[in-house]
């Protein structure tokens, strides 16, 4: 089968690292996938591919003309949902969804501008709020019947704490990943069961000429919204701003600050456990970001 596109080296790499033979594996299968789909849709590629950490992003033309973009990317927890998501919201807040396969997990998405990413806006405050404000509107949507939930990972986590403490040398960085857990084990409970993006920071809005801005890239699961603030906190990160944009972005949401924190606190565990079962120690933004939410004294 005639050759479409060429891997992008960043991404074999970062496949490499992450996904080992499974991710070599599917590199190599990618330039006979893509022209596979190239054919199968009846699609022109027009332009050099994209990419992130893990999916290949190929601009193309559908048979009447219509710009799209074909995404290729390795199944996983994560990104299977990925499709579920996008067909729900069916463009509303979030990218069109243009077809998909289930098999491998291609998708064939409406093409987005992306020359005009919200990361390119200078008033990080501004972007603060155009996330807030397309988070409100994405978790108007219940999450469907088999979409991973939070509350497993709530206490999947849980259990992975008391094993990972012990791990954490510093016992400042150790005490604020137990308050952490705390918090958690406080709203386990109730995990919610909104439409969650899990993973909207500025590099994934892009504009459109249908929308002003639009979401991409969800990795979805259901769950409380307080889960989906930890992006804007960190994206762009200035510890001194971190209380503005948890009261900006709980207001506009209208979100209990109290869950929210909680949940906030759930992401940084997550992000937290995922470093000591790497073997590095915590990073020190994380902490920062839990120690600027404390709740207020008086």
């Amino acid at each position: 089968m005639r050759k479409v596109i060429d891997i992008p080296e960043e991404l074999a790499a970062s496949q490499e690292k992450f996904n080992k033979e499974a991710g070599r594996a599917f590199i190599a299968a990618l330039p006979d996938l893509t022209a596979a789909f190239v054919r199968r849709w009846d699609l022109r590629v027009t332009g050099a591919p994209m990419h992130g950490v893990s999916a290949l992003v190929v601009p193309v033309d559908r048979a009447d003309g219509t710009p799209a973009v074909l995404k290729l990317q390795l199944r996983d927890e994560e990104s299977e949902g990925e499709p579920v998501a996008l067909r729900l919201w069916d463009g509303d807040g979030a990218v069109r969804l243009l077809g998909h396969d289930e098999a491998t997990g291609t998708m064939l998405l409406e093409r987005l501008d992306a020359t005009r990413m919200l990361a390119h806006h200078p008033d990080v405050h501004e972007n603060v709020l155009v996330i807030a404000r397309l988070l409100a509107h994405l978790h108007a949507t219940d999450a469907p019947a088999g979409m991973r939930r939070l509350g497993d990972m709530a206490e999947a986590m849980l259990e992975r704490t008391a094993w990972a403490l012990p791990r954490i040398p510093d016992p400042a960085a150790r005490r604020i990943v137990a308050d952490c857990a705390a918090a958690v084990r406080e709203v386990a409970g109730e995990p919610g069961d909104r439409l969650l993006h899990w993973d909207l920071h500025d590099e994934n809005v892009l504009a459109a000429d249908r929308a002003p801005w639009l979401a991409i890239d969800p990795k979805p699961l259901a769950g409380d919204p307080g889960f989906d603030l930890w992006p804007a906190l960190d994206n762009r990160f200035d510890a001194d701003d971190v209380v503005w944009r948890f009261d900006a972005m709980t207001d506009v949401m209208g979100l209990d600050r109290e869950r929210a924190r909680a949940w906030t606190y759930g992401r940084l565990l997550q992000n937290c456990l995922w470093e000591v079962e790497d073997g590095r120690p915590v990073e020190d933004r994380q902490l920062e970001i839990a120690r600027r939410l404390r709740p207020r004294a008086g």
